[in-house]
């Protein structure tokens, strides 16, 4: 197990190398790639481009070879005739004890009760439903694969700010220990900051392992082994006035959502499934054919022991005069399979509506939270700047420069978050109108 680990994060590395810093398109194209939902999804698609063909084949004639041997036993008398003018039986034949028969047959239906038809109308549509939610299925592993990027970025950037806020607090603390050794300070204010370095080391440890964790679950959107070391490369993000009609989003959805689209192809389906489970209430007509190389040949009189070939051709009629309410019971449940599906599709809609209107909602906030975090973070800035002068000159206390340095962290660290909602949320929003973001 350990080998097959090694080999696999010697593998990730030759494929990303550590200095390759991967971009949000590299990374969904990848993750895209690699992704097992896909594959199944893809699967899928070909199954039931199969039973598309499967179907297709049925409308054309299925031929057969059947060969056979049989050896009768050695007490087989002979054909005789008894005739009332000769006491004694006219032999006509001898029995041939060794019977061989091969046989090439056709099937061609000429009428199936639209069973036929139907059903190669259902597999259409189950065929494009399919389609649709093979691409359905690819937007959510694509942004599943934002999110993990995202997310990712937002854990790098928290980490930043605090090893950046540690620089700043370890020059106070050099500045302080200078204070103190010419009596400029107090005892009691170099270990307020240092008490404040180690608390904001503890929230690095804290950033640190959040960080792991994220690249543990990028790696694992990406298809990548767990431990692999990746990096992200992206612009800062930005944020533009955002508006819209909610009207207009809702009918973008119903328009282009692929679940949608999927569930009217099959609601089609079921309704040709409905025609042909009542197929078994019409006849069904063939046109067959048979071609026979025998020996003995039963068709030839006298039987004799040699090769002989034959054939017919006919038309075959076959209806269910009663069934026991087995075409009464599979039109019930193709009607019933109708039914379930026409309110799946309702109950989507429904979902839809919801789903949009709160992506729509978060969207909104989440613009709001980045220029209020915008706002914050510019004042607790200024805070912090004119609060460390005046500490410099002491003109303030250890505590009022640790509540400015808190201040101007907390601000800058809901800033990158609110950012990465911001675009977590467009994205989803984008996804919910059914918008390709891949």
């Amino acid at each position: 197990m350990k080998k097959i680990l090694v080999i696999a994060i010697i593998l990730t590395s030759i494929l990303f190398p550590q200095n390759k810093k991967l971009t949000l398109s590299e990374s969904i194209e990848y993750g895209l790639k690699n992704s097992k939902d896909l594959k199944i999804s893809q699967s899928k698609v070909i199954s039931s481009d199969a039973k598309v063909s499967e179907i297709n084949s049925m409308f054309l004639p299925q031929f057969k070879f059947m060969a056979n041997y049989t050896r009768l036993s050695d007490n087989v008398p002979p054909f005789e005739v008894v005739t009332p003018f000769s006491p004694t039986p006219i032999k006509i034949s001898d029995p041939v004890l060794d019977n061989y028969n091969l046989k090439l047959s056709f099937q061609q239906p000429l009428f199936t009760g639209f069973k036929l038809l139907s059903s190669k109308k259902a597999a259409s549509y189950n065929y494009n439903a399919t389609e649709l939610e093979y691409s359905k299925d690819k937007n959510e592993a694509a942004f599943n694969i934002h999110t993990a990027f995202w997310n990712y970025y937002k854990a790098q950037e928290v980490r930043e700010l605090l090893l950046k806020s540690l620089k700043q607090i370890e020059n106070h603390l050099n500045d302080t220990k200078n204070f103190l050794e010419n009596g400029l300070a107090t005892q009691n204010d170099y270990l307020k900051l240092q008490v404040q370095y180690s608390n904001t080391k503890l929230l690095l440890i804290e950033a640190e392992n959040n960080l792991d964790v994220a690249s543990v679950v990028f790696n694992k959107s990406l298809g990548l082994p767990l431990e692999s070391v990746t990096e992200i490369s992206s612009e800062d993000i930005k944020t533009d006035s955002f508006t819209a009609n909610i009207d207009e989003l809702l009918s973008e959805a119903k328009a282009n959502r692929n679940e949608l689209k999927s569930l009217q192809y099959k609601l089609h389906a079921a309704n040709e499934n409905i025609t042909a489970a009542q197929s078994g209430w019409f006849p069904s007509i063939y046109l067959t054919g048979n071609y026979y190389y025998s020996n003995p040949n039963t068709r030839v009189q006298p039987l004799v022991g040699e090769w002989n070939d034959t054939w017919d051709v006919g038309v075959t009629l076959s209806w269910d005069i009663w069934n026991w309410g087995l075409t009464s019971s599979q039109t019930t449940q193709a009607k019933e399979l109708e039914v379930q599906t026409r309110t799946i599709l309702e109950k989507t809609v429904d979902n839809i509506e919801v789903e949009v209107y709160q992506s729509y909602l978060s969207v909104v906030k989440a613009n709001e939270k980045v220029e209020v975090s915008k706002l914050s973070l510019e004042q607790a800035s200024e805070n912090y700047r004119i609060t460390s002068e005046k500490y410099n000159a002491q003109l303030a206390t250890s505590t009022d420069l640790i509540d400015a340095e808190v201040s101007e962290l907390q601000s800058a660290t809901n800033l990158k978050t609110a950012l990465v909602d911001y675009k977590i949320a467009k994205t989803r929003l984008e996804k919910s109108l059914g918008r390709n973001i891949y």
